[in-house]
């Protein structure tokens, strides 16, 4: 109910209040002091190290694009690696993430990254460690799946994923509204990614320039525990004739279940867990029939008991005309 409540604060009608607004000058405050103090670390300076983050609370869609980043690296014979703090794992210390490293040490979305991608990742809350480790082992470049407030990190290149739909809700900073930081901040990012049409976001005409529009596109359904995939549009003939639960463990759930909606699905229940939830048997006691999952869930997923549980993968899908600019912007910096 608390959750809800700040939501409707946030992208709602519902005013802050004078608690939220006391306690967004003081975080106001402290973030800013911190960017001020901020020094980037020296052994890392001019390495090329491009950071995907955002400036609001809750998911935008970071991961997605930093697998296709990789993807586009790879298809150079760019060697890269992935660093990120893990958030939602159990603990904070340095762990090399394989495709085998269960998400509880690893982190869900590191997890889904290193195999779907296959380059090494490393999380560590001293992201920088994580990027000296990444280079050591031989990465020409290292991307850093969020990361975009830690200033002690340098970078060559800021990347800022916007959710459309949502944009930058009442243009608040937390906990007041979303921002964790001023929506100025974009002014200094190289390029703003918009999930989305960013037609919805009505930046400043000076920005558009440097937008990209992302597209989060269904690719495949695949059955946990078993080899059985398909293609994602084949979703409603897969279901028919059985009840289907959606659970999503995400930072804005409803865009998962508007793309099962989009596919075809309808009639389902809906089950929304916070952001990183590290699940267990009980959260799918009751549930009749099927399962649908994202691929972030999944991995959080794989050693419960469920009989018929299907993850729903996506890629992200960008101008072509833009990733070969982003290629050529990127080997200026190696």
């Amino acid at each position: 109910m608390k959750e809800q409540r700040l939501l409707e604060t946030w992208y709602g009608e519902r005013p802050p209040g004078l608690l939220l607004s006391a306690l967004e000058r003081v975080y106001s405050g402290v973030a800013a002091a911190r960017r001020r103090r901020a020094r980037p670390d020296p052994d890392l300076e001019g390495r090329p190290i491009v950071v995907v983050g955002n400036i609001t609370a809750g998911g935008t869609g970071k991961t997605p694009l930093v697998i296709r980043l990789c993807e586009l690296l790879a298809a150079e014979d760019i060697p890269a690696a992935v660093v990120s703090r893990g958030h939602g794992r159990s603990g904070s210390g340095a762990v090399s993430v394989g495709a085998n490293t269960p998400a509880e040490e690893g982190g869900d979305e590191p997890l889904l990254i290193a195999r779907r991608c296959g380059v090494p990742v490393y999380v560590d809350a001293d992201r920088e460690a994580a990027a000296r480790a990444a280079f050591e082992a031989g990465a020409a470049v290292v991307l850093s799946d969020d990361g975009l407030q830690r200033l002690t990190l340098p970078r060559c290149m800021e990347l800022c994923v916007v959710d459309a739909v949502r944009g930058f809700g009442n243009g608040r900073q937390l906990p007041a509204g979303p921002l964790r930081e001023p929506i100025e901040r974009l002014d200094a990012v190289d390029w703003i990614i918009s999930n989305g049409d960013p037609g919805l976001l009505d930046l400043p005409s000076e920005l558009e320039s440097r937008v990209v529009r992302m597209q989060l596109a269904p690719t495949t359904l695949r059955r946990l525990g078993a080899s059985e995939a398909l293609p994602a549009d084949q979703i409603t003939a897969a279901m028919e004739g059985r009840p289907v639960t959606a659970v999503a463990g995400l930072g804005h759930p409803e865009r998962f279940f508007t793309t099962l909606e989009h596919l075809g699905l309808s009639g389902f229940d809906r089950k929304a867990f916070p952001d990183h939830h590290a699940y267990t048997d009980s959260d799918f006691e009751g549930i009749e029939g099927a399962i649908m999952m994202t691929a972030k869930d999944a991995v959080k997923c794989e050693k419960l008991a469920l009989e018929d549980a299907w993850c729903l993968e996506v890629g992200a899908r960008l101008p072509p005309e833009w990733e070969r600019q982003w290629i050529d912007q990127l080997r200026e910096f190696m």
